[in-house]
């Protein structure tokens, strides 16, 4: 039978299957942070059972962590004592943890490509939406809620009704600064928040297959924000390349012996999905989002649309624009901003600060504008320095801070005031996501540059 990619990786891994219930899903990799795992931690404390596979599990310190003066002590008691009880956890338990300080820190879907701890082939689970990010390499990846960390950590399986299956095919080429965030923004504004609810998505086509391991972790990432359980991408030797080397990648026998199986991870020719859709790339324009969900974007050049050429109703949507201070009809270029933040697990990779760097060089920092740099990882922040993105960087007056999740979330001290507006290359726009009040305008690294240094939304193909 002919089978897509998802249906490969998901057999695989099938232990028992339920009669008119969800499988019994063995999971090969499972990331924890501070903010899910404790109450899951005191489950097994409660019922004295350890952690089946520790070797398995893996531990940061992301979403409470500040960004500036890591050194000291952790101000909020809150976010202390959740980190606190992450490092106890893993220290009982016996499981890998890279906490503040550790040269290994940084947000968890970041680090885990970094080390090799993200492989073709490999179920991948953490509690956090945006495990759909390790998808890129051709890995099943998806977010769990507290009670089933708790069961991964015990049993090393959960039990999950078997998605629906789609496929996204972008063909052609890209124009002039479109990155994958955009190509992500631009699939999530044509087929809304909830167009993939229900969907394991399959991205493929020129596009996807041209992009680099870090701009398909991007698009990967977002598959949350269309409804979807999660999205992957076909490895080929891109992601073979990607991963040779690193700390937790196989060697010797075992990696010819993974090779091997990589190498079978493709949808084969003939293979049904229960939906399908076909972009072209010459339609994507750099991307901005101008209400209170991913969904609620366009190509920069354009004009909010009315309530009538929506999906939704009208009453939402002039709510979400009220929220926002905008109104019908009118054109995003020009609108003033007062942040910009670079970071998150969507963008804070190194190729990200590479192409913010490369808007910015040469130029200054809008005088109006505070801008928030937060690497995701300790790795990209050394890197960001080996290759003199630093000195550029403060050249044109901005500020490096330490690795985080930022202002992603609101969850540390990086949080916008009320009605302030943000450049974000995060992931979600919702109201009072990066600060209560907040609004956020969702674009990439490029977009969020161009910003920067003009102090409004900038079409950035005006400036390169």
């Amino acid at each position: 039978m002919k089978k897509t990619l998802f249906d490969k990786v998901w057999d695989a891994h099938v232990v028992q299957k339920i009669e008119n219930g969800p499988d019994v899903l063995f999971i090969d990799r499972h990331m924890v942070h501070e903010v899910t795992s404790p109450v899951a931690f005191l489950g097994l404390k409660n019922r004295s059972i350890p952690v089946l596979y520790p070797e398995r599990t893996f531990a940061t310190a992301d979403h409470n962590t500040p960004t500036i003066n890591q050194h000291l002590p952790v101000e909020d008691p809150l976010s202390a004592k959740q980190l606190k009880a992450l490092e106890e956890n893993a220290k009982a338990h016996g499981i890998s943890y890279w906490g503040l300080g550790h040269e290994k820190n940084g947000i968890v879907h970041v680090v885990g490509p970094e080390y090799g701890i993200t492989q073709p082939g490999a179920t991948i689970v953490c509690g956090d939406s945006h495990t759909s990010t390790h998808g890129a390499f051709g890995a099943i990846a998806f977010g769990i809620g507290t009670s089933e960390v708790e069961m991964v950590l015990s049993t090393q399986c959960i039990m999950q009704p078997k998605p629906k299956s789609m496929r996204i095919n972008v063909n052609g080429q890209l124009g002039k600064s479109v990155t994958p965030k955009d190509v992500a923004l631009y699939i999530i504004s044509r087929l809304s928040t909830s167009g993939a609810t229900g969907y394991f998505v399959e991205y493929a086509g020129d596009v996807f297959q041209d992009m680099t391991m870090e701009g398909r972790m991007t698009v990967c990432n977002l598959s949350i924000e269309m409804g979807a359980r999660g999205g992957l991408i076909a490895p080929d030797q891109k992601t073979f390349d990607y991963i040779d080397g690193r700390e937790f990648t196989p060697t010797g026998e075992a990696l010819e012996k993974a090779k091997a199986y990589w190498d079978t991870l493709y949808t084969d020719e003939g293979a049904a999905f229960d939906k399908e859709y076909h972009f072209d790339a010459a339609d994507i324009e750099p991307m901005i989002t101008y209400g209170t969900n991913p969904g609620m974007g366009m190509g920069i050049t354009k004009n909010i649309p009315n309530a009538d050429q929506t999906q939704g109703g009208a009453t939402t949507y002039k709510k979400s624009l009220n929220y926002m201070g905008y109104n019908e009809g009118e054109d995003m270029l020009g609108k003033p901003i007062d942040f910009v933040f670079l970071g998150s697990c969507t963008n804070g990779r190194i190729e990200d600060f590479r192409a913010f760097t490369e808007v910015i060089k040469g130029k200054q920092k809008a005088e109006n504008v505070t801008a928030w740099l937060v690497p995701g990882s300790h790795k990209v922040l050394q890197a960001i320095k080996d290759e003199g993105l630093l000195g550029i960087l403060h050249d044109a007056g901005f500020e490096l801070r330490e690795p985080g999740c930022s202002a992603c979330l609101a969850m540390n001290d990086d949080k916008i005031p009320a009605g302030k507006y943000a450049v974000s290359t995060s992931n979600r726009n919702f109201e009072g996501r990066q600060g209560p009040g907040s609004r956020t305008l969702l674009a990439s690294p490029i977009v969020a540059a161009a910003a920067a240094v003009t102090g409004k939304v900038t079409d950035p193909r005006t400036l390169l």
